[in-house]
């Protein structure tokens, strides 16, 4: 590759990738277009349709084969158990919150309630995609109450994950990239200021820690998000379940409880249920293929390429609620929990035949991309206008 008088590389050059990931620790084999960048020498690829050539009738093909199958089948004896098992879970926490009363142990019941909550969202989350019920109002008015009953608003959470499933790690499309305390793209991580700054050049270390603060930001985008002018759908039926819920929650807790316990229970719940929910999504897609604003591409290969499974059986199932099926949940939203696994396999086969990257990576392999891409984003944040090849030179 010929470097510019500066000694970088030309804004519209391509480079050949590893076959493993690029400099930003995504997963991608092929080649990448790095499109100009409005800062200097940072530049992070972007995924183009050149990248991923469109595969004929790909989608059409495997969701013929999972069909006939009879994976689409709803699954209401499984959803059933779950029910009950959350419900006797949540009824036995309840009773020993009561019998320990004024008692330290109250932490551990705390960290109960953050687990069974998340176990809850994933309910909640399937609903809205419709896995549960036959009929889409029947699974809309549950995915309401089970978000109402963990203090989260449906209609927030189904708008913005809507628009994650449309265009997943598209610039500009997906709002699970978009910047937050933690930036997900190079110039975003460019552009901090103050104290974002210190905590982006080291957010791969500081995202888990980051993820204790979690459960109180999602019941804050709730309640922001029903307060918000202009239509909201279900605005006062959520925020009256919002209200029920918290006043449930919250009263026997400082009633029973003295205020510097109620308190720390609270922190725990909510650090838990915040970890538990972060680290159950983030997985699915950090450290994947960004996919350029303008890219068009098509539905199977925007799915499979932008998504990693979690390698494991049953247990990574119920452990993730089924978000370690993340490609095959992408390209088949409505199928239930249960059949994700059988559809995996025909996916999988399918892209062994058609020369398709399918990435899989055990439960640490995951994290460990998740963290090394934050840290490999964040080094923007820390001089973005010196030159890679220049500060090699001694010359920036």
């Amino acid at each position: 590759m010929k470097a510019s008088a500066g000694g970088c590389p030309p804004p519209t050059s391509r480079r050949r990738l590893g076959d493993d990931a690029d400099e930003t620790g995504a997963d991608i084999s092929p080649s990448q277009t790095v499109r100009p960048s409005t800062l200097g020498p940072v530049r992070q690829t972007y995924a183009g349709a050149d990248d991923f050539p469109p595969i004929a009738k790909a989608y059409v093909q495997v969701s013929g084969v999972v069909r006939e199958m009879g994976l689409f089948r709803r699954a209401r004896g499984f959803y059933a158990l779950v029910g009950a098992a959350l419900a006797l879970a949540l009824g036995a926490a309840s009773a020993c919150f009561v019998l320990l009363g004024e008692n330290w142990f109250q932490l551990l019941i705390a960290a109960c309630l953050g687990v069974i909550f998340t176990q809850v969202a994933f309910l909640a989350h399937e609903a809205a995609h419709r896995q549960i019920l036959a009929s889409g109002t029947a699974n809309d008015r549950l995915g309401v109450v089970l978000a109402g009953a963990i203090g989260m608003s449906m209609a927030w959470w189904d708008r913005k994950h809507s628009r994650h499933h449309a265009n997943p790690n598209r610039v500009g499309k997906d709002p699970d990239i978009a910047v937050d305390t933690i930036s997900f793209l190079q110039e975003d991580a460019a552009r901090t200021r103050g104290l974002r700054r210190l905590i982006t050049r080291q957010q791969g270390w500081l995202f888990f820690p980051l993820l204790l603060l979690e459960g109180v930001n999602l019941h804050v985008q709730s309640i922001v998000a029903l307060c918000a002018r202009g239509p909201v759908k279900r605005r006062w039926v959520e925020l009256a379940l919002l209200a029920v819920r918290f006043a449930v929650f919250l009263v026997p807790l400082f009633l029973v409880l003295p205020f510097g316990m109620a308190v720390a229970f609270l922190g725990v719940q909510l650090a838990v249920f915040g970890v538990y929910m972060g680290a159950s999504f983030a997985p699915n897609h950090k450290g994947m293929p960004v996919i350029a604003p303008d890219a068009r591409l098509d539905f199977f290969s925007k799915q499979v390429r932008t998504s990693r499974n979690i390698r494991g059986g049953w247990w990574a199932t119920a452990l993730y609620g089924g978000l370690n099926h993340q490609i095959e949940h992408h390209l088949f939203p409505s199928m239930a929990r249960p059949y994700l696994g059988k559809a995996r396999e025909v996916v999988r086969d399918f892209c062994r035949s058609h020369d398709v990257p399918y990435v899989e990576a055990s439960m640490g392999e995951s994290y460990a991309r998740v963290v090394a891409y934050l840290n490999q984003v964040g080094l923007a944040a820390r001089d973005p206008f010196v030159c890679p090849a220049a500060a090699g030179l001694g010359r920036a």
